[in-house]
């Protein structure tokens, strides 16, 4: 019986530290709550570019990593890619902002 309660215990705290080990990030990773937090920016940063009337949303990707943003797609003019990147470092939360949006 006590070999089966340590076996118990054992599995359970094995369990217990991978979990806890699973959720943390490292650097090429994200934790569950940097997700969370850049899945927001990422929706926010969506959102602003939208509402920017020269701007087509439909063309420009963004993409979130640890608060660095990263904009890619086609544009028609290269003020719109300058604007594109000022919008998104106007976000609340974004680290960094990387263009790399072409001109057609």
């Amino acid at each position: 019986m006590k070999t089966i309660q340590r076996l118990a215990t054992a599995v359970f705290t094995a369990s217990l530290a991978l979990t806890v080990v699973g959720c943390s990030s490292s650097p090429t990773r994200e934790s569950t709550g940097e997700y969370i937090d850049d899945a927001a920016i990422t929706t926010k940063v969506k959102a602003a570019i939208f509402n920017e009337p020269t701007l087509k949303s439909t063309e420009i990707n963004v993409e979130t990593f640890k608060g660095d943003v990263q904009l890619s797609g086609f544009v028609a003019q290269p003020a719109d890619a300058q604007r594109a990147a000022e919008v998104a470092r106007s976000v609340k939360g974004v680290t960094s902002v990387k263009n790399d949006i072409r001109v057609k």
